[in-house]
């Protein structure tokens, strides 16, 4: 069954990898690269100092520090104790498949840090957001989706690679905004 699955995996990975062009590379690989994205991050801090008063931004801000460090971290004790190949390390698809990036990245892709870091920022800033901008954790998450595809397409993930971390990523991002609203609650009791 876990054969199987791969194989699929591999499959998949192969038929989105292999559907590029010039004008898509370059524009895939700014997409996928983490400080084209300091803008962005800025806008999402700054709607949340709007939002909240500053001694609770600063508290989020430390939850958001957190939150980062811990899903980056779990994701590199996954990479490690799973050891899958990425798909650019495997020697039966170097054929096959299309290389964008320069270099293929570590030798584990089990599971994209891209995809849940990207899907923790999605589903954390949504839901702090969602009572002024009721409809941007749509947009977060579609954005999230791209950062996904754009691992996949630049040949250093497989498809299951990017979905486990969406998933670690959700859960994540639920649990710390969970952890977020009671520090706040708590802080604003001692504050009383």
């Amino acid at each position: 069954m876990l054969e199987q699955l791969l194989e699929l995996d591999k499959s998949i990975f192969l038929a989105l990898n292999s559907s590029g062009s010039p004008f898509w590379d370059s524009f895939w690989m700014i997409y996928t690269t983490k400080t084209s994205w300091i803008p962005f991050y800025a806008v999402l801090l700054f709607l949340m100092f709007k939002k909240l008063n500053t001694k609770m931004f600063f508290l989020t801000l430390v939850v958001i520090a957190l939150m980062i460090t811990f899903t980056d971290q779990i994701t590199n004790l996954f990479k490690s104790g799973v050891q899958r190949p990425r798909p650019c390390h495997d020697s039966g698809l170097e054929s096959l498949m299309v290389l964008v990036k320069q270099s293929c990245g570590g030798a584990y892709g089990y599971f994209s840090g891209h995809a849940s870091n990207s899907m923790v920022i999605a589903i954390f800033s949504g839901l702090v957001l969602r009572y002024k901008y009721k409809y941007a954790i749509y947009g977060l998450i579609v954005w999230a989706i791209f950062m996904g595809y754009s691992r996949i397409y630049i040949g250093v993930h497989y498809p299951l690679d990017v979905l486990s971390g969406f998933i670690f990523g959700g859960i994540s991002g639920y649990l710390f905004y969970r952890l977020n609203n009671y520090l706040q609650s708590r802080f604003t009791l001692i504050e009383k």
